[in-house]
């Protein structure tokens, strides 16, 4: 048997599973790595993935592969780090397992991640949130659904994943309402809801009544929805928006938008950032600080508050020396 098929299997068995715990969402991500490494190695070396030695996967093949990410299948340099993320856990884990291959493994956990260019988060003011919401025909089942997912996302700002893996009894709409979820790292949050948001969503769970642990948002086949589902729902009701208010045209509206919004709602209402923080469910308070970034409002708030010097303005210096001015006229 060769040495990798065994360590992957303990890798997701044991490291990921029962170690680490990790979520479903973490494994399906981890096991997307693989599978397209494993791929592209087969495609360019010929060797089968039930074949290959730890010291296949070596530095060249796995730059290569982030290459071929970027290039090939214009993946985002964030998803390029993430699978980085994925090969690196691996390799940290094969070093206490297969020490002879230790020069192998330290020259794949010594390839960096690729720098970032970070942009301003984009966000939707009252009036787009309006017309968004307005888009969804609440006519049809469809509609209402997604007027009630984007409604939810944008008051709250769940993730995506969050947002797929609410059940009916995640929600409480008694004494203090608000929706409970899972976030990043399995860690549980509780987030208020607004009287008006708790009357949307008692007429979605009214007409789609079920048990505890069902779904909240499914599919008309009763199916919860997939994350693909959602982002290509809320790009369609930004397009119908768009006919109505042209600046959504200008603007790529994703759940992640929707999140951007609940905060930047919470930050012009004058709350601090330490408390978005934990609305959010932000590990560090440095990740909430992009949105004061991104908030003209705030910044051009600063710059009235601040006094002009007095200070008056000076003539342009002439040198006296002859040399000096030929110099200065180069």
């Amino acid at each position: 048997m060769t040495s990798l098929a065994p360590l992957l299997q303990a890798f997701f068995t044991d490291r990921l599973m029962t170690q680490r715990r990790a979520s479903p969402n973490t494994i399906a991500a981890y096991r997307d790595t693989f599978k397209l490494l494993l791929g592209y190695i087969d495609e360019r070396t010929g060797k089968a993935p039930s074949s290959l030695e730890i010291s296949d996967l070596d530095a060249d093949i796995v730059t290569g592969f982030l290459t071929h990410l970027e290039t090939v299948r214009h993946n985002s340099v964030r998803t390029r780090n993430a699978r980085l993320a994925a090969i690196h856990s691996l390799f940290v884990f094969a070093a206490l397992r297969h020490p002879e291959h230790a020069g192998t493994i330290q020259r794949v956990l010594a390839i960096p991640t690729a720098r970032v260019q970070r942009k301003i988060a984009t966000w939707l003011d009252d009036t787009e949130t309006a017309a968004l919401l307005a888009a969804c025909d609440q006519t049809t089942r469809t509609g209402r659904r997604d007027h009630t997912m984007i409604a939810l996302a944008a008051q709250t700002g769940l993730r995506i994943s969050e947002l797929i893996g609410l059940t009916i009894a995640d929600i409480h709409t008694g004494t203090g309402p608000h929706v409970h979820c899972l976030g990043k790292g399995r860690k549980e949050r509780c987030t208020p809801l607004l009287p008006g948001i708790v009357a949307i969503v008692n007429v979605w769970i009214t007409e789609h009544p079920g048990a505890a642990d069902d779904p909240l948002f499914t599919t008309s086949a009763g199916r919860p929805l997939s994350r693909d589902a959602v982002e290509r729902r809320i790009r369609a009701t930004a397009d119908a928006a768009a006919t109505g208010c042209p600046s959504l045209a200008h603007k790529h509206v994703t759940t992640h938008t929707l999140r951007h919004t609940a905060a930047m709602r919470l930050l012009h209402a004058g709350v601090d950032t330490t408390v978005i923080a934990l609305w959010l469910g932000h590990e560090q308070i440095a990740t909430t600080n992009i949105y004061i970034h991104a908030d003209m409002t705030i910044k051009e708030n600063a710059l009235a508050k601040t006094t002009p010097l007095s200070t008056s303005p000076t003539r342009r210096y002439e040198p006296d020396d002859t040399t000096l001015a030929f110099l200065a006229s180069l």
